[in-house]
């Protein structure tokens, strides 16, 4: 697969972004861009959901030579952790070494204001603590250890720029716990009075097996949330996809701005 992907371009990035639901607007940001379909590197999963593209780009951003994965896999639809994750061992085979994830989330935190985005500082990975962690199985010693430390899961030098660039940009970045759970299914008030008392700032149904991985296989990760939404922590309103999507259109221009200044101070 990294060969299929590596027999098309001729630059060779080390860092790449994987862009969440309603981000992709991101992509156009990469400049001189190579553009490749999912369905046409052999054996990878093809996105499903609306919002996710589905395609490979290797081009520059800021001057940097950058891959992004403009559409992201999810458990939800139906894939294993192993296929879940698969991009990302073909991103660290492609000699990727930093690794920056977004997505779509709900904000637990009732402090946040939808429309902003947060750095991840760490994560709850409820899907995988009792169940799919995706380095479940015979462990990969070209890649890493049988037990990865997950202590600093997001890169605390990575999470620096992204301070520094927010400050300087003047864009609103708050800092929190983001949580993954299995979806499709937005969480009910019970459950977002219990992510809240546990201490989550930001929910989601991504993002956490690839960071897993990522950390599995040496990768720095920088992982910022584009807060869509406020979540329901007593039935007040209903939370729809579309709701997710509209509010990504209005935190997208942040998001570039943010991203191609954490790009540029690599």
């Amino acid at each position: 697969m990294a060969k299929a992907v590596q027999d098309k371009v001729s630059l060779q990035p080390k860092t790449a972004m994987i862009l969440g639901s309603g981000l992709g607007i991101l992509s156009e940001a990469v400049e001189n861009a190579t553009v490749i379909p999912y369905q046409d590197i052999p054996n990878w999963p093809v996105s499903t959901v609306e919002g996710h593209a589905g395609n490979l780009m290797i081009g520059t951003l800021e001057e940097k030579d950058i891959l992004v994965m403009n559409g992201r896999l999810h458990y939800y639809e139906g894939y294993t952790m192993e296929q879940v994750t698969l991009p990302i061992r073909v991103l660290q085979r492609l000699g990727i070494e930093n690794l920056i994830v977004t997505n779509a989330a709900g904000g637990v935190n009732q402090t946040f204001t939808p429309g902003n985005p947060m750095l991840i500082t760490d994560h709850l990975n409820l899907l995988g603590m009792a169940g799919p962690n995706p380095l479940r199985g015979p462990n990969l010693e070209t890649f890493g250890p049988r037990f990865p430390d997950m202590s600093r899961a997001y890169d605390r030098e990575l999470g620096e720029i992204a301070r520094q660039a927010a400050a300087d940009l003047e864009i609103t970045l708050y800092e929190g716990v983001y949580v993954c759970l299995a979806g499709p299914s937005f969480e009910t008030p019970a459950e977002l009075r219990f992510l809240s008392s546990i201490g989550v700032d930001a929910v989601g149904m991504s993002t956490v097996p690839e960071v897993i991985v990522a950390n599995h296989g040496g990768q720095r990760v920088l992982g910022i949330s584009g807060i869509t939404n406020k979540s329901s922590l007593y039935g007040e309103k209903m939370t729809t996809h579309e709701e997710v999507i509209a509010t990504g259109e209005i935190l997208a221009p942040k998001m570039v701005k943010l991203l191609k200044s954490v790009v540029a101070r690599l």
